[in-house]
């Protein structure tokens, strides 16, 4: 069993992976709009070039997301998605990509666990914590 995050944007689906295929080096494998869907005939004109379903694959894993329809979109809140990462370099690179014009809830540091951690919520408003898997 994997468990693969699952993201909801505001309309801005699109944008988002494309920053995160830059940011953490996946291979966006499918962007799906709904003007593609079987669907169509039943989505408002002005919806038919928001994203349906992405994903984008990141080694073994998949990080998903779509944009909500018109008036169901929640902030997100109460979760982060984590990322492992083995290079305290890599960490720092991919914390601060991820961070741009977004906002540092912890700036990235050495801590008691790992080399390297921060949490972050960039500009799509998606909650970030970067981990660096060599002990301190």
């Amino acid at each position: 069993m994997k468990i693969n995050p699952y993201l909801m944007f505001n309309g801005n689906c699109e944008v988002a992976f494309k920053f995160y295929e830059q940011c953490l080096g996946g291979k966006i494998t499918m962007m799906m709009t709904h003007k593609e869907a079987p669907s169509v005939e039943h989505v408002p004109a002005e919806w038919h070039d928001k994203i349906m379903h992405a994903c984008l694959e990141l080694g073994d894993r998949l990080l998903m997301g779509s944009d909500s329809p018109p008036g169901y979109f929640e902030a997100p809140q109460g979760f982060y998605v984590q990322i492992s990462v083995p290079e305290p370099a890599e960490a720092e690179r991919i914390f601060h990509a991820l961070a741009e014009n977004g906002k540092v809830k912890m700036p990235i540091s050495q801590t008691f666990w790992s080399v390297r951690f921060g949490m972050l919520i960039d500009q799509f408003g998606t909650p970030w914590m970067v981990n660096c898997e060599q002990v301190a």
